[in-house]
This record gives structure tokens, sequence and C-alpha cells, in this order.
């Protein structure tokens, strides 16, 4: 019976261990998490691009088809016909303005999580920290005795 409370020391440590890997781990429970939040502002990003991506089409069908709207894009950057004439001021350059949003570049968060070598660790120490205690009762006990 004596030494068999010696067995609270590995067992500790696999506890402590098993508990940090499932919650805190690479695969844990947190890491879950955030990989969830950041698949749901992925799939955000997307869908924003998507939008972007048919107003670009838009844009594009219209250029395509449509002669008023390419001659008022093209005044836009500057541009006349041949029947026009415009009086160009120096130091004011063309009006180029960004008629649509190109998206942005969202880069995947990689998830915080604590390593396999640091759970080890903190599992090892656990079970050296309840064997040093079982090893101080003990002494404690035998000297009050």
């Amino acid at each position: 019976m004596r030494l068999a409370k010696y067995l609270l020391a590995p067992w500790a440590g696999v506890f402590i261990y098993t508990l940090l890997s499932v919650f805190f781990g690479p695969t844990g429970f947190s890491a879950y998490y955030q990989l969830e939040r950041e698949l749901q502002r992925q799939e955000a990003n997307v869908e924003s691009l998507r939008q972007i991506n048919r107003e670009l089409e838009e844009n594009m069908s219209s250029l395509l088809y449509d002669r008023d709207t390419l001659s008022i894009f093209a005044r836009e950057l500057g541009y006349a016909s041949q029947q026009e004439r415009f009086v160009r001021i120096v130091g004011l350059g063309v009006n180029q303005k960004n008629l649509t949003s190109y998206g942005e570049f969202v880069i995947a968060a990689e998830p915080y999580h604590i390593s396999n070598k640091t759970i080890r660790i903190i599992a090892v120490l656990t079970g050296i920290s309840v064997i040093f205690c079982l090893i101080t009762f003990d002494v404690l006990k035998r000297l009050k005795n």
C-alpha cells in the first residue's frame, strides 16, 4: 500500500497530458474553434469576392455592348473623341478614380495552440511534483512519529 500511492505520480502526469492535449493541443478544442472562426472569415471573404466579380462582369458587359458607357468611361480616363476638344490644366493630372473594389488579400491565421513538447514537459513536471509531495509527506510523517 505504501508504494502503491507512488503510482499516483505517473497517473497524474498522464491525466495532465491528456487534459492539456484535448483542450489546448494542436488538434484540441481550442484550435478547432479557432479554425471554425477562420473558416467563417474565409467564406465571408469568398462571398465578397464573388460579389465583386459579378460587378466587374456587369461593367465588362456594359463596356463591350453599350457605346455610351464606353464613352463615359473613356472620358473619366482622360480621353476624348475626334470631334471633341478639351482643355487640360497642367498640374491637375488625369482624374483616375477607382470604379470598383478589387477585394482584399486575406491570409489564413494559424491557430494558437500549446505544442506537444510543452505539454509533455508540463506533464512530466506534474508527475515529478506529485512524487516530491508524496516523499515530503512521508518524511514529515516519519519525523512526526
